[in-house]
C-alpha cells in the first residue's frame, strides 16, 4: 500500500480541520479532524526524521492552526487556511527529505 506524504498528511489536516468546522457548524468536529491529521502526521515525520523533527513540525503544525486566525482576520479564512497549510507542508517535505 502507498504512503501518503506526511507533508500531504498535514496539509490537508489544515484545510480539513478547517472545512469540516465551517461545513458543520461544530468547531469540535473540526478539531477531532485536525488533531487525527497532526497526530498522523507527526507518527510519519518521527518515523522519517526522528524524534526532534517530529516535536518541531509538530510545533510548527500547532503554530499554523493558531497563526491562522488572526492572519484570516487579515487575508481571509481561506486564503490564510491554504498559507499556513502551504507553509507546513513545505516546511515537512524540507525537514523529511534532508532525512532520507
Amino acid at each position: 500500500m502507498a504512503r501518503i506524504p506526511a507533508a500531504a498528511v498535514a496539509a490537508g489536516g489544515l484545510v480539513g480541520g478547517y472545512a469540516v468546522a465551517r461545513w458543520t457548524r461544530k468547531r469540535p468536529l473540526g478539531g477531532v479532524a485536525l488533531a487525527a491529521a497532526g497526530t498522523a502526521a507527526a507518527y510519519e515525520w518521527n518515523r522519517q526524521a526522528g524524534p526532534r523533527a517530529a516535536a518541531g513540525l509538530t510545533t510548527a503544525y500547532v503554530a499554523a492552526f493558531a497563526g491562522s486566525h488572526p492572519l484570516a482576520k487579515k487575508i481571509g479564512a481561506w486564503p490564510a487556511v491554504f498559507t499556513v497549510a502551504g507553509t507546513v507542508a513545505a516546511a515537512s517535505w524540507a525537514v523529511t527529505r534532508r532525512a532520507a
